[in-house]
């Protein structure tokens, strides 16, 4: 069993994996206000809720899209397992062949999600992670990840109209009974939600008309269960994705450690 963790700009997903099932997936608010004791106890908390012994975790591996907290999560880690940890970065074997201007500009947590994707659905793929922002990435037939897209997210798009506007109240993230809304309320949650869905599949059309073929299309994030039952297309959720991608690419690299090891090469 790994203990992965998903450092995000809004939420930090946490979970424990091993090649048979997910334990659990949890999600803790980012903030890089907090010392890596305070995260230490609130992981160590949410372990002990699930019942995991911590003598059972052989590993621990690391994605981030808030380079700030990669060192205080590594050190929260380590207070709470003694274990080998794994930062998803440069020098960190994927698998995945980037097709893209500056393959280093990818983010680790798009690279993760294409990892699980490609194995668990396939090649052509779009991944669409519904998350602080939304981004969609798309692999094709070759498995290569040729680039995506990148604009504002749900909760964002939503907390920007209503800072920016002075009359619309705060709504909560759901969709409204009809599209035509008859009050201020439901039209915010149509424009929201139905909005949010229709882009997603004007998106995936513009996709599927620049490369030629309908790929599978998965859905992850905070977002997506709001948001992915209202779009046309069949999109498919999977709230695991990156917690498999992170178990895929340590696997990967612990194999090929081992491997090299047993050939007599340095491992450091």
């Amino acid at each position: 069993m790994i203990l992965a963790v998903d450092i995000g700009n809004t939420n930090i997903v946490i979970g424990c994996i091993d090649d048979q099932k997910t334990y659990f997936v949890e999600q803790a608010a980012t903030d890089i206000a907090k010392t890596d004791l305070e995260y230490a106890v609130e992981f160590k908390t949410v372990l002990e809720l699930y019942g995991i012994d911590m003598k059972e975790i052989q590993g621990a591996i690391i994605s981030s899209v808030v380079p700030p907290l990669v060192n205080v999560i590594k050190r929260a880690v380590a207070k709470i397992v003694h274990v080998k940890q794994l930062v998803v970065g440069p020098g960190v074997k994927t698998g995945l062949n980037i097709c893209m201007d500056n393959p280093g500009q990818v983010g680790s947590d798009l690279v993760v999600h294409a990892v699980a994707g490609i194995r668990d659905y396939g090649a052509p793929l779009i991944v669409i992670d519904l998350g602080t922002a939304t981004t969609i990435s798309v692999i094709d037939e070759k498995k290569n990840y040729i680039g995506g897209m990148i604009f504002p997210g749900v909760k964002v798009s939503l907390e920007s109209l209503v800072k920016q506007t002075s009359q619309l109240p705060r709504i909560s993230l759901e969709a409204p009974k009809r599209t035509i809304g008859k009050n201020t309320i439901e039209c915010m949650k149509s424009g929201i939600v139905y909005g949010q869905a229709s882009c997603l599949d004007g998106m995936i059309d513009r996709v599927v008309e620049e490369i030629g073929v309908l790929p599978t299309i998965v859905a992850t994030g905070d977002s997506a269960g709001v948001i992915v039952p209202h779009c046309k297309h069949t999109v498919l959720v999977d709230d695991e994705l990156a917690l498999k991608g992170l178990k895929i690419i340590y696997d990967k690299n612990n194999v090929e450690e081992n491997t090299h090891r047993q050939k007599g090469g340095c491992s450091c």
